[in-house]
């Protein structure tokens, strides 16, 4: 897989057979895979000291919660990207997960080249989804937004604004590269410019402001 060796994965699950399959898979697809481990507490130190691009976790451990491991890596520098690969699909599950800072969500019942690409896709900083629930997401997203609105953000550049748009009608990195004839890399500067201006942390968080702004209507 191209550019796969280039990135550093931890695997957080608390059954041994699934952890050792997923660390396999990642390892033959040419993924570094830098840790897997069994517990939250766990993950949270080891995370810290092998730097993971992307960590993959179970919801279900243990000692913390998913969504409880998810908050915490928050804090650690540089922060990973969060893919949770989960057996629920259940609304609350996905939500609590997203708001802990989750960037994307897939059920266990996924392909294998599902799950990799949703890897790479996570590491680039794209919010994967398995198929039917981003909807529930983007839906939980303009409840919220109908909500009042908050104090005017600081000011976006028109193309910061114009990436942003696209960001929250769901298109890649790539296929916003496309439609506005720019190089993929240009296009992560401009979401990490305007990431940085609006104190977000990840694509989930811009999707969230971007539908507040009203950025998704057509």
């Amino acid at each position: 897989m191209a550019g796969a060796g280039a990135i550093r994965v931890m695997v957080v699950d608390d059954h041994p057979m699934w952890r050792d399959g997923v660390a396999r898979d990642l390892a033959e697809a040419g993924y570094e895979v830098v840790a897997a481990v069994g517990e939250g507490r766990r993950a949270l130190a080891v995370a810290a000291a092998v730097r993971p691009d992307v960590v993959v976790l179970d919801l279900r451990l243990p000692d913390l919660s998913g969504a409880e491991v998810a908050a915490r890596l928050g804090a650690v520098e540089p922060r990973p990207h969060v893919l949770v690969l989960s057996a629920s699909a259940e609304q609350d599950d996905v939500l609590d997960a997203v708001k802990a800072g989750a960037s994307g969500y897939l059920v266990k019942s996924a392909s294998r080249e599902e799950f990799l690409d949703a890897v790479r896709r996570t590491a680039e900083g794209d919010a994967v989804f398995t198929p039917g629930l981003a909807g529930l997401v983007l839906g939980e997203y303009r409840r919220l937004a109908a909500q009042p609105a908050p104090a005017e953000g600081p000011r976006l550049t028109e193309r910061e604004t114009e990436v942003l748009r696209l960001v929250a009608k769901g298109l890649s990195y790539k296929q916003i590269a496309a439609r506005l004839v720019l190089s993929h890399r240009t296009v992560q500067n401009h979401v990490q410019n305007t990431l940085g201006k609006l104190q977000l942390h990840n694509r989930v968080e811009l999707v969230r402001y971007a539908i507040e702004q009203g950025l998704d209507a057509d």
